[in-house]
């Protein structure tokens, strides 16, 4: 533990890794305190309790009179400058609502969900059809209201990839046939900002998984059921369809058996008739995206399994698995 007493051990090892995340853990206690007599909280962690760990961030209980609340210290990185524009937009519709921030330290205060009833863990029938009513809820078209300049344009990110990727790909030394990278730009030529055709500009949470949503405690959907919330957005502009791509990924090893391919083609098909979404943009995106991912695993040691899942998912939803792969049940899991 760092002498704040409550920072899990696996983010621990991840920011022990480099002099930022050494600096950004001498800095918590600090930050923490800052933020506790600022906001007029007190810490609601049980004895010896450690809070709870995103991939780079923590998640502290805390109270404010009677309130039940949760403050986020985030190592600041530059996808975090969109998520405190992105909650306030949202305004606790669809999304966990925001109370405070300060951009200063990359602390908000937000409602506390429960950590213990994730989207992931729901079948995925289920959890496509609440993401599927997450989606249509987040999907807001930009307005009069301050705070959308923050956000990047998903067709200007496809427009870079278009000049990047190819070049990526031969410094890598060709990590996978040229068919795939070709079937990624060809999406970033139809759908970014130059050869883009129709589409609605809306706000899109583009990390949006099942572990990225969380129940509500004590609030109920229309159907009886749990109301969930998102967290932890990537926010940006552009179409919704862009959205799909994490659910297709985080789940893979569910889809074990020979059909696998066919299966994956089928969730994507589900989440965007669940989304209302376009089923081909949709599909289209998620290549594009995976083959980006692809090129940055590629780029960095260690990530073997990762490279092989980004592979996987992109060449099945291109109807043409890679040979060579792990089995679905054997790619490296997101948990």
């Amino acid at each position: 533990m760092t002498p704040s007493g409550i920072i899990p051990e696996a983010l621990l090892a991840r920011c022990r890794r480099s002099a930022g995340g050494r600096a950004w853990l001498e800095a918590v206690p600090g930050l923490l305190a800052a933020r506790l007599a600022a906001w007029n909280l007190t810490l609601d962690l049980p004895p010896g309790g450690a809070a709870h760990a995103g991939m780079w961030a923590i998640v502290v209980p805390v109270r404010r009179g009677g309130e039940r609340l949760a403050l986020k210290l985030s190592r600041p990185f530059p996808e975090t400058a969109s998520e405190a524009p992105a909650l306030r937009l949202w305004d606790g519709r669809g999304a966990v609502r925001l109370l405070e921030d300060d951009p200063a330290s990359s602390a908000l205060l937000l409602e506390r969900l429960d950590a213990g009833r994730r989207l992931q863990d729901a079948p995925f029938p289920e959890a496509a059809r609440v993401w599927g009513a997450l989606v249509r809820e987040l999907s807001i078209a930009p307005d009069e209201r301050p705070g959308w300049g923050r956000f990047e344009r998903i067709d200007a990110v496809a427009e870079r990839w278009s000049d990047e990727l190819p070049e990526r790909w031969e410094r890598l030394g060709r990590p996978f046939p040229r068919w795939l990278l070709e079937a990624g730009l060809d999406v970033a030529a139809t759908r970014g900002a130059v050869g883009r055709r129709g589409g609605r500009d809306v706000l899109v949470h583009t990390d949006l998984h099942g572990m990225n949503v969380l129940a509500a405690p004590g609030a109920v959907a229309h159907d009886g059921g749990p109301s969930f919330r998102a967290i932890d957005p990537q926010a940006s502009v552009g179409e919704a369809e862009f959205a799909v791509a994490p659910m297709l990924w985080n789940r893979l090893p569910e889809l074990a058996g020979p059909d696998a391919p066919a299966a994956l083609l089928e969730r994507c098909a589900l989440l965007a008739r669940e989304g209302r979404l376009d089923a081909e943009a949709a599909r289209a995106w998620a290549v594009l995206r995976e083959v980006e991912n692809a090129l940055w695993y590629a780029e960095r040691p260690r990530h073997e399994g990762e490279l092989a899942r980004s592979l996987w998912v992109a060449s099945s939803l291109c109807s043409r698995p890679l040979p060579g792969l792990p089995a679905v049940e054997d790619l490296e899991r997101l948990d």
